[in-house]
C-alpha cells in the first residue's frame, strides 16, 4: 500500500517504476545483507547500512545526514526493529528531498507571467543534453505551448544536427548558424525570433565543455548579458543535465558547473540503465538545486517531472 496519494497517471507511474527497477533491486539486495539475522537496528546495521547507501552512489555526506537522523531515532525510541527501516529510510529520504524540491508539480509548465519564457541548458557532451532538449520541447509541445530551440553548441557540428532532427521530429522551429560561429550571437537571434513569433518558451543548448572552467564561465555569462539585450530577465532558468548513470561523476560535474555558472535546476537523465538511482537524493541534499525532471527511458514521453512523492514510492514500494 503507497504511503503517497496517487499523484501521476497509471502510465506514467508504471514507467517510471520500470526505470528505477535496476537501482531499487540492487539497493534492496544490499539492504536485506545489511539486516539478515538481525532483529533490531543498532551499530552493526547502521555501518552496513551506511555502506549501502554509500555504494549506491547516494554520496558521503548525504548518507551520513541520513545515518545521524536514523541514530536520532533509535536513540529516542531505545529500540527500533528492522522490519521498520525500510518505512524510517523512506520517510527520512522523502524528508531530505522536501527540503530542495519545494514544488509537487506533475505536469510541464512555466511561469506564464514569463513570455518567453528562456531556459539555458547546460551540461558536458554525452549526457543526454541535446536529447533532454527534444524531450522537453516535445512535452511543452504536447501542452500547447510554442517552443523555439537555439542551437548555441557550435563547437560541435554533431552537436547541431542533433538538435535539427529534434526540431524536425517535433515540430518546432530551431535558430542555427554554422559549426564555429558566436553562442551569444546564435543566443540573441533565438530570442529575437521567439519574441518576433510570440513564443512561449526557448530553450538553449550550449556547449558542453568542461576542461576550463574560466572560458566556460566566461562564455556563459556572455550568452547571459547578450540575451538580455533582448529578454532583460534572460535567462529565466538555467539546466543542469547530468548522466545518473555516471553515479560519482555526476557529482563532479555538478560542483563544476555550480562554479561556473548560477544552476537553479537540474534534469538527472538515463535512470532506467543503472543502479545508481541514489545519485538524485545525493545530488538534490548537497547542492540545494531542485532536481526538475529524470531521465527512465529512450522513449519521447520518458523525460519525466521530477516528483519527490512518486520517486520515493517507485523507490520503496
Amino acid at each position: 500500500m503507497s504511503l503517497f496519494k496517487r499523484i501521476f497517471s497509471k502510465e506514467k507511474k508504471e514507467t517510471l517504476d520500470k526505470g528505477l527497477e535496476k537501482t531499487k533491486t540492487t539497493f534492496f539486495s544490499k539492504l536485506s545483507k545489511a539486516v539478515a539475522g538481525k532483529s533490531k537496528v543498532d551499530d552493526e546495521v547502521l555501518d552496513h547500512l551506511e555502506e549501502v547507501l554509500v555504494t549506491s552512489d547516494v554520496g558521503v555526506e548525504t548518507t551520513l545526514k541520513i545515518i545521524d537522523r536514523i541514530e536520532a531515532r533509535v536513540s529516542r525510541d531505545k529500540y527500533l526493529g528492522t522490519d521498520e527501516l525500510n518505512a524510517i529510510l523512506r520517510e527520512e529520504i522523502a524528508g531530505l528531498l522536501s527540503e530542495t524540491n519545494v514544488g509537487n508539480e506533475t505536469e510541464f509548465t512555466v511561469p506564464s507571467e514569463k513570455k518567453p519564457y528562456v531556459i539555458m541548458v547546460v551540461g558536458v557532451n554525452g549526457v543526454g543534453k541535446t536529447t533532454t532538449i527534444g524531450k522537453l520541447a516535445a512535452q511543452f509541445t504536447k501542452a500547447g505551448k510554442k517552443v523555439v530551440l537555439g542551437a548555441a553548441d557550435t563547437f560541435r557540428a554533431a552537436a547541431i544536427d542533433q538538435l535539427q532532427i529534434w526540431a524536425d521530429r517535433v515540430n518546432v522551429p530551431i535558430v542555427r548558424q554554422e559549426m564555429g560561429s558566436d553562442p551569444a550571437s546564435v543566443a540573441f537571434d533565438t530570442l529575437k525570433s521567439a519574441v518576433a513569433q510570440n513564443a512561449d518558451i526557448v530553450i538553449i543548448d550550449t556547449a558542453g565543455r568542461l576542461h576550463n572552467k574560466v572560458n566556460l564561465m566566461n562564455e556563459l555569462t556572455k550568452i547571459k548579458r547578450v540575451m538580455q539585450k533582448v529578454v532583460e530577465d534572460a535567462p529565466h532558468e538555467v539546466l543542469l543535465v547530468l548522466d545518473g548513470s555516471t553515479g560519482q561523476n555526476a557529482f563532479e560535474q555538478a560542483k563544476q558547473f555550480t562554479k561556473a555558472t548560477e544552476v537553479t535546476a537540474l534534469a538527472v537523465t538515463k535512470l532506467d540503465g543503472t543502479a545508481k538511482g541514489g545519485v538524485v537524493i545525493g545530488i538534490s541534499d548537497q547542492f540545494k538545486i531542485p532536481v526538475k525532471y529524470i531521465g527512465v527511458g529512450e522513449g519521447i514521453n520518458d523525460l519525466q517531472i521530477f516528483n519527490k512523492f512518486e520517486f520515493v514510492d517507485s523507490f520503496f514500494n
